[in-house]
Formats: structure tokens, C-alpha cells, sequence
């Protein structure tokens, strides 16, 4: 125990010795502002004492004292800024005390066998990380009463809770480890995190975090575009401000590291009282959630996303996700044995409502979808997935490609040779494969599936960035009709980022996504999407085939009941080489007609 007591002096000296560098620089760039006031102070009582006759010295006098106004002036702009500058608060789905009230008490437990202060309020994120968050500045605190005045018995209300509430962070949760940890592993990954508050409390750390972050709103606010009338007047004094915050901010950068890692030691070092042993394990189940959330996001979520819907049990997701990968991947073997036991999300009242806030806030961030829904971003179920989902992405890529293929002038295939009563050609699986097959003899003899092949690509890239335009714009016009107002958990605060605005305010003008999950594809790559697409409606209309949701791949294909995951390869055969024959070997072992119409969209 005395090495531990060590420890934590150790770390939290040396964050309190950084904070008070940080602190001496906030306090010579007052001394550098205050000095031409000072000399100009001098000289004015040395001539009215006569140690300084002369004219000489009187246009040394005004020159300073102008030099003074000027340097005080621009120091109190830039001071002006760095207080009223917002400083970036992380969008997250705010939790009241009558929204988790087992969660709060498990908190303030762990606060207590910690002996630091508990934190103000939780708050969940779409993420696999926790933190604390200061939300000390003026513009939180305007939130904060906004959310005691909607919510009178949550955190922060009653007597002598107001001080707390404005001193202490927040304790942000990621929502995965709700649902995939235990209330033991939970409380043991916490355990780290909660003691945070103990150095944050201290005066000089307080307050030389408050200057950096200031410094640091400061920044970001003169590089955002100036607004207003006198946008073009004030464009070169907002620039001027910014240098100098972003010179002050570089000065701290080094101690500001150094202050936070020492309030990390001191957190661990007081934690390894609390469970060190079960954390050890809860560390494993950490790595093992990330894992499990970034597949469902980029293989489950985005497809869904894509096509306006957005899956509002992402949380509950991760459990199948890693459930499934625990059956397939040896190093997960056993984890899913502590399923039996009680999960974390059992600590709040309504789970469901968290998880689909939360889901809806991963949407916004990873993709960029509108704040609330409507008719063009709806929540889909897990049970709806592959219907509304997985049938209807493959059915509108396949769209797109036949449109594309009659904005080229592809004749319908050999074997069907007939068009519908537009006049356009009829959607077959032949058509497409004998388009890349033809193609294939113009090509450059490099792997390449030839022009027919680069030229469909190029088309369906293009048509892909208007559909893509199109539904950014509808989005953008739904969320500005709507206001852009998250829904509140029932019986939680309102959004985190503001009283009665959206969640991502603070984050201005930035475009969303914040956060996106993957690179913009290449039209080769479109192409093999859209073929597969097409392969696999004319699998369900002809073969009998169904839409299915794997859960660690996304959209599967299921052939009598099971999933065929070996489309991707004879697909990409006749994309890039105009080599048919791996498909034509495949479409015969499922039973595909590729002379038969599909239904599209």
C-alpha cells in the first residue's frame, strides 16, 4: 500500500508541477502585455519629477503610451477570446440520474472506495472508450441549468449540489461496454477512470486546464470563417488574435502532455486498490468490444446507412457480433460464458431508448445522418434488416447499373433480346456479363477488364456521387425543417450539446461526418458491388435464394438456409479480367437463370 501511495504523490506532483508551468506562461504573457504600461507609467512619473526634460522625451513618452494602448488593447481582445472561445465538448447522449439511477450509485460507490470526488453526471458515447470531460465553461453550465430546470431531480439539483455540478466532469461512457461487460467488468474498467477526478479537483490543474482549452477554442474559432456584416472588418484582427493564441498554445503543448499523463499515473496507481485483478481480465473484454464494434459499424451499419435507414439497437448488435466472433475465432473461446451473468445495461431504466440514442448519435458522427428521422432516415430493427435493407441495397444497385447500361446504349442480352414498355432493355444477369465479357477484347492485356469494363465503372461512380449528393441534400434540408434536435432519453437531460440544440453544435460548422469510417471506394470496386448486387437478386428471383444479415460481414447471401460467402472472387474475375467462367461455375452450383428479368426498385 505504501508503494502505491508513492506512486500516485509521484504522478500527481509532477501534474501539479506542469500545471504550474502552464500557469507561469498564462502569467508572462500578462507581464509581456503589462510592460509597455509599465515603462510608459515610468517615464510619465520620471518627468514629472524632472529626471527627463527635454522634448526628446516627451515624443518617447507618447510613443510608448500609444504602444501601450495598442498592446493592451489587442491583449484584452485576445484574453476576450480565449474566455468566450467554445471549447470542443465530445457529442454524446446525456444520461440523468432518474434515467440510471443503478449506474449513478455504482459510480458513486466506486467514487467513494476511490476517496475522490464523483462526477457530475454520466453521459454515453458511440465508442469503446471512457473519459472524463470538463465542461466547466460558460456555455455547459447554461446547458447544465437547462437540464436541471427540465429534469429537477437529476444530477446537479437540490441544496448544495449546484457548486459540484459546476466544478466536476463528466464521466463519459462508451455505450458497447453497456452492453457487452458485465456490472463487475464495468466497475473495474471505471475504476481508473472515476479516480481522474481526484487531481482534476486541484485548484492549479483545474485552472490550467481551463487555459489551455480556452487557448485552444480560441484557435478554433479564428479559423472558422468570420460571420456577419462585418465579416471582411473584423477578418484580419480575428486572424491576428488566433497567431497569437496558437503561439501561446504551442508554448503549452509539452506541459500540457506531461500534466495530463501525471494525473493518468495518479488515477491508476489510486485504482489498483479497486478490483486490479478483474480489471486485468475487463481489459481483454475492451479490445474484444472494439473489435467487435468497428466490424458492425463498417459491415453492418453502413450498408444501412447508405440506404436512409439506420439500425436503432447498434449496442445490442455488438453482443450477437462478438457472440458470433467468439464462435469462430479460437482466441474468443470461452468469453461468451459470461453471458450469464448480469450485463451492465441492466443499470439504467429503459435500455432500449440509451441504445437507440446512442445509435442514432454512431449515425450522425460515422455517416452524417439527419438529427432526428423521417421519410427518407428511418430505424430499422434487426429483424427487418434483411428485407428492408439487404434486399433493397442489392435491388437499387442493380438499378443503377441497368440505368447506367442503358445511358451507354448496352443492347439487352443474346438471350433475351427483348425490351420492356419503355423501351429501355430488360434487367437480366446476362446482359452485365456479357457487356464485361465483350469488353474484355479491347482491353490492354495488363489484367485490365477493358474499356467496356472502365467506362461502366466510370459511369456508375459517377452515378453513385449524384445519389450520394442528392441524399445529402434531403438530409440537410430534413434536418434544418426539423430543427436539428436529437431526441432526449426518456427521463434524461436534453442534448449534451446545448439546451434545446443539436449534439454536435460545439463542434461547428465542421461537416459531418466527423468521424467517416471508410475511404471513398474506387469505381472498380463499385462495379464488383453493383455485379454482386445484381447476382444476387437474380439468386433470389430465380434460385430461391434469401437476404440475410451476417454479423460480422453485413448483407449475406443465403442458399438453402446457409450463407455463400464465395461470390466475391468469380465476381472480380469478370470485372478485372472479363474472365466469365469462375462465375458462369458458380451461378450453375446455386442454380441461377441469368436469362430471367430481376425485379429492381
Amino acid at each position: 500500500m505504501s508503494g502505491t501511495g508513492t506512486g500516485e504523490e509521484l504522478g500527481a506532483q509532477a501534474a501539479r508541477a506542469r500545471a504550474l508551468a502552464l500557469l507561469r506562461i498564462r502569467s508572462r504573457a500578462t507581464a509581456v502585455a503589462l510592460l509597455p504600461a509599465a515603462v510608459a507609467v515610468v517615464l510619465f512619473a520620471a518627468g514629472a519629477q524632472g529626471f527627463v526634460d527635454g522634448g526628446g522625451w516627451e515624443a518617447v513618452r507618447w510613443a510608448v503610451t500609444a504602444c501601450a494602448v495598442v498592446v493592451l488593447l489587442v491583449a484584452a481582445a485576445t484574453a476576450i477570446a480565449v474566455v468566450r472561445a467554445k471549447p470542443a465538448v465530445s457529442p454524446t447522449v446525456p444520461l440523468s440520474e432518474k434515467a440510471a439511477p443503478d449506474l449513478y450509485r455504482l459510480v458513486r460507490d466506486l467514487a467513494d472506495r476511490l476517496d475522490v470526488p464523483a462526477p457530475s453526471a454520466i453521459a454515453l458515447t458511440p465508442d469503446c472508450d471512457s473519459w472524463l470531460e470538463d465542461r466547466t465553461h460558460p456555455a455547459a453550465d447554461r446547458a447544465a441549468r437547462e437540464a436541471a430546470r427540465r429534469d429537477p431531480d437529476g444530477p446537479g439539483t437540490g441544496p448544495g449540489r449546484r457548486r459540484r455540478v459546476q466544478a466536476a466532469p463528466v464521466l463519459v461512457i462508451g455505450s458497447p461496454f453497456l452492453w457487452w461487460m458485465r456490472v463487475a467488468e464495468l466497475r473495474a474498467v471505471l475504476a481508473p477512470v472515476v479516480a481522474g477526478t481526484g487531481p482534476s479537483a486541484h485548484p492549479d490543474i483545474a485552472a490550467a486546464r481551463r487555459f489551455v482549452r480556452g487557448l485552444d477554442g480560441a484557435v478554433a474559432d479564428a479559423a472558422a470563417p468570420a460571420q456577419g456584416p462585418l465579416s471582411k472588418v473584423l477578418r484580419l484582427p480575428h486572424a491576428f488574435i488566433g497567431r497569437i493564441a496558437r503561439l501561446l498554445l504551442r508554448s503549452c503543448h509539452s506541459h500540457a502532455a506531461e500534466m495530463e499523463r501525471g494525473v493518468a499515473a495518479a488515477a491508476s496507481t489510486r485504482a489498483q486498490a479497486v478490483d486490479y485483478g478483474l480489471r486485468i481480465v475487463a481489459q481483454e473484454q475492451v479490445g474484444l468490444a472494439y473489435a467487435g464494434w468497428d466490424r458492425l459499424l463498417t459491415r453492418v451499419a453502413l450498408p444501412a446507412w447508405r440506404m436512409g435507414r439506420w439500425p436503432s439497437r447498434l449496442d445490442a448488435g455488438v453482443v450477437s457480433a462478438l457472440t458470433e466472433l467468439s464462435r469462430r475465432d479460437r482466441l474468443a473461446d470461452g468469453f461468451t460464458s459470461r453471458l450469464g451473468e448480469r450485463p451492465a445495461c441492466d443499470l439504467l431504466e429503459e435500455p432500449g431508448a440509451a441504445d437507440e440514442a446512442a445509435s442514432l448519435l454512431a449515425a450522425r458522427l460515422f455517416h452524417g445522418g439527419p438529427a432526428e428521422t423521417g421519410p427518407d432516415w428511418s430505424p430499422v430493427d434487426w429483424q427487418q434488416y434483411p428485407e428492408e435493407v439487404v434486399d433493397r441495397k442489392w435491388r437499387t444497385e442493380a438499378a443503377r447499373l441497368h440505368r447506367v447500361l442503358d445511358d451507354m446504349g448496352v443492347p439487352p442480352a443474346s438471350s433475351a433480346g427483348a425490351s420492356d414498355v419503355a423501351g429501355a432493355a430488360v434487367p437480366t444477369l446476362a446482359r452485365v456479363v456479357e457487356h464485361l465479357v465483350s469488353g474484355n477484347g479491347n482491353g490492354d492485356g495488363n489484367g485490365s477488364g477493358g474499356s467496356s469494363s472502365e467506362e461502366l465503372a466510370a459511369g456508375i461512380s459517377a452515378a453513385v456521387a449524384r445519389d450520394e449528393a442528392q441524399a445529402q441534400s434531403q438530409g440537410h434540408s430534413q434536418g434544418h425543417a426539423q430543427g436539428q434536435s436529437p431526441q432526449p432519453i426518456p427521463g434524461g437531460a436534453g442534448p449534451s450539446g446545448g439546451s434545446g440544440g443539436d449534439v454536435l453544435d460545439f463542434w461547428g460548422p465542421d461537416p459531418l461526418p466527423l468521424f467517416p469510417l471508410q475511404p471513398p471506394r474506387t469505381g472498380t470496386e463499385l462495379l464488383a458491388d453493383h455485379v454482386a448486387a445484381m447476382v444476387c437478386c437474380a439468386a433470389v428471383d430465380t434460385a430461391g435464394a434469401a437476404p440475410g444479415l451476417d454479423w460480422l460481414d453485413g448483407p449475406a447471401l443465403l442458399v438453402d438456409g446457409a450463407r455463400r460467402s464465395d461470390l466475391g472472387a468469380p465476381v472480380l474475375s469478370l470485372v478485372e479480367d472479363g474472365d466469365a467462367g469462375p462465375l458462369h461455375s458458380w451461378l450453375a452450383s446455386v442454380g441461377v437463370r441469368t436469362d430471367k428479368p430481376v425485379r429492381l426498385v
